[in-house]
């Protein structure tokens, strides 16, 4: 199988074949709500939600073995049918005798191309599919017909798109009771299914959504006529791959006909035409999903007229070009950030990542065929991360999205795991499922970092908001039944006011009362899982050593935020809840004394059980900094004391929990290695490792967890156990998920302490590792982007929504390329390897900073590797920069002094 290659610097990439492949898909999205997934051959799905799937619901198997797919044929006079999309009986029959028809794919961001050539046929097809930049919900199938042949081909079109118009709970659950509720109708354009009631999870209640599929020539003819029930488009014994209709040509159906009770199809065919040769004809296909109360054509009189002015919209090549060209350039403004080096493969890569998190904001975390689950939301952890990539590319956007996300948050530390449509909006479980991830504390503070050293925004931590409150108390362990129907989900004070907490308090409080909740090691204690979902059943004795350590780095984060908030707003003290105060202890043995610490946040839980009083107290800026400090330092040597483990004198690494059984999960464990990544990931990003342990760590690492053949550094090596008494995630077979599996994130999270930690060309082989099998199609099989994870075949899984495109851009601007804010001043510490640069010795990215564009480019003319150079000098817009030779500055009074409305050129001479 021949890679895929790029054919511009906007990550637009060819791939021949591409049918060739089982589980290939492509997300096609708009901001309006519509949610598509699409394959080489147009099979796939199209939906609004959970409840509104305008095509029937796909998971990755249903890909390959699924007839019901976008389709479009020719029945060509005296020669026989021809599905364009390649979808047919005859064609599948063809496979792996090489007669297949020849396919090419093109696609960019959010655009999608299929060329296909008949040569029995002699004709060609090209089917370009986007979702236009728009108020309606619909996706355009664009399907151009060329003659390659030497004579006149006389051809009848038909579009075939089965409209499945309902919930995906109605899979197996009523799906042919709920086909008696269909209401379908011919339109002058197309076929219309209004279901009466929808029925699934929320009840029997009145539809409210029109499904369509419509079509209309290039040159803005009507359809002749239609199919559009199911059973007569196939017939008795046919089926969507060989349909009788077509096959047949049986009469169609004229417009304004109605019927009732059975499975819709968007059936459209054409008048009959003739093509010559090098002519081709051109039609428009439209799917999607609307309704009376549409914003955009809310003058229509009924949904029919609607569809119909929708697609009257689309009545020339020329405006569905136009809109092809909106959506291009929409999505390319959206994605900022701009890279080169030596690998211009490498830089288009990295295109596609930084518009992962975007599709992640629009997606969720469900309605991709590999993401057969949930209904959209994100988790708690997700909301944080995918900031990070924001943050780099509109921070403008992020400020008010931060502030809401502090109201998830509980006044025992706990957060909200059900997360609301709307910004800040979160929702109490009904169904008294109490789950608490005890890592979810640490990234509310990473990414608030993160925010304030790009924009030098201190005052956001003064901003005040609510916390949120409902059943669940005492950290999830206790059900009050009073509180659980609790419709405000507001914490009250004692006068029955909402209560306010800054966004410091929010904060404090969070990383305070991990502290305390320690297990019988004095670690925090794993609960119910931390980043990794699958360590979920050692909720009892289980502890996250991994996790501890990295609160340690919280810890820090915070100490350093105060003190920039003292520099910045002249703050002496800080302001909290009077019932936190207990949590601020500046005692060692208290940090050494289990009982101790569980009973100080027993107290503090039920100090603020139902509500909170309301009272405020103020401690000094530099007492807390000095006892945040501690605290850290405490965690830090007690886990350098207890958990390292060792394998001979060169290799060693920290042990990152405790089973619930309270033994050490890690080390060599009755002659079998145990190691996990995530352990030494926040060991050395947190500086708890010394740089000897790191050293000693990465052979290790190397030496047990690097499979170049399936992409780098696994998650762990093989238990060789299904441990019951630490996760589900052993019960997976070894290699796949988070199982052993080269789990993208926390790779590139090892790579992101590596560097850190001036371990950089370590730090480079692992994201090399991953670009290098991600882009390697004959074994990952995806497309451009970063999957979730590589399975023990090398395959990609679980593409484009991943948190690990969040914190792969983070890592490569901030650390790779050394760009990175620090108190709203821009900071310049490049740390590219020698390879990295091109022919000419350049490496450069393009990005926003303070709303100004810059074209950073470092220059290496004497080709030195990292630690061979130094920053020598720089030049902003071809003047000359002073700077400090300890520290590469542009402070933020010299940025905003800067035209906002042209782009600005900063050189970086790299020499030793």
């Amino acid at each position: 199988m021949k890679n895929y290659r790029f054919i511009d610097n906007k990550g637009t990439f060819y791939i021949d074949n591409p049918d060739q492949n089982n589980y290939l898909y492509f997300p096609l999205v708009g901001e309006q709500g519509i949610k598509s997934a699409i394959t080489p051959n147009l099979g796939g799905d199209i939906k609004l939600g959970q409840n509104q799937f305008i095509l029937q619901p796909v998971s990755a198997e249903d890909l390959h073995n699924n007839k019901s797919t976008r389709n479009f044929w020719c029945n060509i006079k005296d020669q026989g049918i021809w599905s364009v999309t390649g979808v047919s009986a005859k064609e599948q029959c063809k496979r792996f005798m090489d007669k297949q028809d020849i396919s090419y794919l093109e696609a960019g961001i959010l655009w999608h191309r299929v060329t296909r050539k008949s040569n029995e046929f002699g004709l060609q097809s090209q089917i370009t599919s986007f979702v236009p930049i728009s108020k309606a919900n619909i996706e355009v199938m664009q399907v151009k017909i060329t003659n390659i042949s030497s004579k006149p081909i006389t051809i009848i079109p038909t579009a075939a798109v089965p409209i499945y118009g309902r919930s995906a709970d109605n899979i197996r659950d009523h799906r042919h009771v709920t086909s008696l509720l269909h209401r379908i109708t011919t339109t002058d354009y197309g076929v219309v299914v209004t279901p009466t009631l929808t029925f699934d999870e929320r009840g029997h209640n009145k539809n409210t959504i029109t499904y369509f599929v419509s079509g209309i020539t290039g040159t803005g003819e009507k359809p002749v006529g239609f199919y559009p029930i199911v059973e007569d488009y196939i017939g008795e014994g046919g089926s969507f791959e060989w349909p009788k209709a077509v096959v047949k040509n049986l009469e169609v159906l004229p417009s304004n006909q109605s019927f009732e009770g059975y499975e819709a199809i968007g059936g459209i065919s054409f008048k009959e035409s003739v093509i010559f040769p090098k002519e081709e004809k051109t039609y428009t296909i439209l799917i999607g999903a609307t309704s009376p109360n549409d914003s955009n054509y809310f003058k229509k009189n009924n949904v029919m007229d609607l569809v119909d002015e929708i697609t009257r919209d689309f009545d020339s090549e020329l405006k569905v070009n136009t809109y092809l060209e909106q959506v291009i350039k929409y999505w390319e403004k959206k994605s900022n950030v701009t890279y080169h080096t030596g690998d211009s493969n490498f830089d288009n890569f990295m295109y596609w990542v930084n518009f992962q998190p975007t599709l992640r904001r629009l997606y969720g975390c469900s309605f991709l065929p590999h993401h057969d689950y949930g209904k959209g939301g994100r988790g708690w952890r997700d909301l944080w991360q995918d900031l990070l990539a924001l943050i780099i590319m509109e921070p403008d956007r992020v400020r008010e999205i931060l502030l809401n996300n502090f109201a998830g948050i509980r006044i025992d530390g706990t957060n909200a795991t059900i997360i609301g449509n709307e910004p800040g909006e979160f929702i109490a479980d009904r169904n008294n499922i109490t789950r608490v991830w005890m890592d979810h504390g640490v990234w509310p503070c990473i990414t608030t970092k993160l925010y304030i050293d790009q924009t030098g925004d201190y005052s956001i931590l003064l901003n005040e908001n609510t916390y949120f409150k409902d059943g669940q108390i005492l950290r999830g362990t206790t059900i009050d039944n009073d509180l659980k129907d609790n419709t405000s989900n507001l914490l009250l004070d004692n006068s029955g006011k909402p209560y306010y907490g800054t966004v410091l308090e929010h904060l404090l409080l969070q990383t305070l009362t991990a502290f305390y909740e320690v297990g019988d090691h004095n670690h925090i204690r794993l609960r119910d899982a931390d980043w990794n979902d699958g360590l979920d059943m050692a909720s009892n004795c289980g502890e996250s050593v991994a996790f501890t350590a990295a609160y340690a780095m919280v810890l820090d984060e915070l100490s350093i935020l105060i003190q920039g908030l003292m520099e910045k707003h002249k703050v002496d003290t800080i302001e909290i809840a009077k019932e936190m105060a207990p949590l601020l202890v500046d005692d060692e043995k208290v940090y050494k004394n289990i009982d101790k610490k569980q009973r100080l946040l027993n107290n503090y839980c039920h100090s603020c059980l139902v509500n909170i009083s309301g009272d405020k107290t103020y401690i000094q800026c530099d007492e807390v900094i000095d006892i945040l400090n501690k605290m850290a330092n405490w965690i830090r040597k007690h886990i350098r004391e207890s958990e390292w483990v060792k394998d001979g004198d060169k290799s060693g690494w920290f042990n990152g929990y405790y089973d619930d059984k309270g033994k050490k999960v890690e080390g060599n464990i009755n002659g079998n290695i145990r190691m996990m990544l995530t352990s030494q990931v926040f060991t050395i990003m947190s500086g708890t490792a010394t740089n000897d342990q790191v050293a000693k760590i990465i052979d290790s690492a190397d030496k047990y967890l690097f499979d170049d053949k399936v992409g780098g550094y696994r998650l762990n090596t093989n238990f060789k156990e299904v441990k019951l008494d630490l996760g589900r995630m052993f019960g997976f077979a070894y290699g796949h998920k988070e199982n052993g599996a080269v789990f993208s994130h926390m790779t590139v999270m090892f790579a992101n302490a590596l560097y850190k930690r001036g371990f950089v060309k370590e730090g480079y082989k692992a994201i090399k590792a991953l670009y290098r099998q991600a882009t390697n199609f004959d074994a990952s099989r995806i497309y451009p982007g970063i999957p979730e994870y590589f399975n023990d075949q090398g395959r990609g899984m679980y593409h484009y929504l991943t948190g690990s495109a969040s914190w792969l851009m983070l890592t490569v601007i901030t650390q790779m390329f050394g760009i990175k804010g620090k108190s709203g001043d821009l900071v310049l510490e490049p740390k590219l390897v020698k390879s990295q640069f091109d022919k000419e010795g350049k490496a450069s990215i393009k990005l926003s900073f303070h709303n100004r564009e810059f074209d950073i480019i470092f220059i290496n003319r004497n080709n030195k590797e990292y630690g061979e150079y130094q920053i020598k000098s720089i030049y902003l817009n071809g003047m000359k920069k002073v700077f400090n030779k300890s520290k590469v500055t542009l402070p933020i009074s010299d940025i905003k002094e800067l035209d906002d409305f042209k782009p600005h050129e900063l050189i970086v001479i790299l020499d030793s």
